[in-house]
């Protein structure tokens, strides 16, 4: 369970959560529904050798699917079949007609088929095993969290996406990225309505996306979001019940949690799946 960060604002929240990232994932994997997921991969994914023997083990494929936001995907199991076996370079494959990019994300990592065809993807790898292993904890995190409060996933999202992003597409056919940067750079959710080529050409206008490369301009747009963000949708008031369970969060033990909160000051005003 991750600490609660309902009612705070979002940069308090986030330096919280940058200051016990560690410590609240600790705990998570102490957990025992998460111990037991953690465990059934790690003990039953070198087994598998074919997308079919995937998503027939349902305890796995369900952990396999949550390591990757698909967690709404997983009753798909006909449609994550296909989308596993199919050729990366036929433009014609479902994998590539999906513009939701983390479906190309679990077909590269799961490695079923390549371009010159089935493969059997040899799972026994412990170096690849504990990257899932990881990469469903972090997600596990950054859902928690962003179930709280949606300001605080978008900017953990942000963080977590950004050193992939090479242009203006990879942020379109995110929802979530596209409504951080909408949001920081001060452009109207009415943009969605013009044809992508047409908003690339309006992001392109507010930022240079090699920019993101600077962590400063990473931290601007951080700030400008958060800001902006809780003036259209301010937290609610925090109470002492819940400021005190701060600190002594339920999960992460009955014990004072010494917080150094640093809060740089803000100085502007905040005034489809398939192709």
């Amino acid at each position: 369970m991750v600490i609660s960060i309902g009612g705070l604002g979002s940069q308090i929240a986030l330096n919280i959560i940058d200051s016990t990232r560690q410590r609240q994932i600790i705990s998570l994997r102490e957990q025992p529904e998460h111990e037991r997921a953690a465990s059934a991969f790690r003990e039953r994914i070198a087994s598998i050798s074919t997308p079919a023997e995937l998503v027939k083990d349902f305890e796995v494929y369900s952990f396999v699917m949550n390591a990757f936001d698909l967690e709404e995907q997983i009753f798909g199991k006909g449609m994550i079949r296909k989308v596993l076996e199919s050729n990366p370079s036929d433009e014609t494959s479902l994998v590539n007609r999906l513009t939701d990019p983390r479906f190309g994300e679990l077909h590269a990592a799961m490695g079923f088929t390549t371009e010159d065809g089935p493969t059997d993807p040899g799972f026994d790898n412990p170096v690849w095993v504990e990257q899932i292993v990881e990469r469903y904890f972090n997600r596990v995190f950054v859902n928690d969290n962003a179930a709280q409060n949606d300001t605080v996933g978008n900017v953990l999202h942000f963080r977590e996406e950004v050193a992939d992003i090479d242009n203006w597409y990879d942020v379109l056919k995110d929802t979530r990225l596209t409504d951080f940067f909408q949001v920081a750079l001060g452009l109207p959710k009415e943009l969605a309505g013009l044809e992508v080529d047409a908003q690339k050409l309006r992001y392109e206008e507010k930022l240079n996306i090699a920019d993101l490369k600077d962590p400063k301009v990473r931290e601007d747009l951080e700030a400008k979001y958060i800001a902006i963000s809780d003036v259209l949708n301010p937290p609610q008031t925090l109470s002492g019940s819940r400021l005190a369970s701060l600190f002594n969060p339920v999960g992460i033990g009955a014990q004072f949690v010494p917080l150094t909160l640093e809060i740089s000051p803000v100085t502007f005003s905040a005034s489809s799946l398939y192709r």
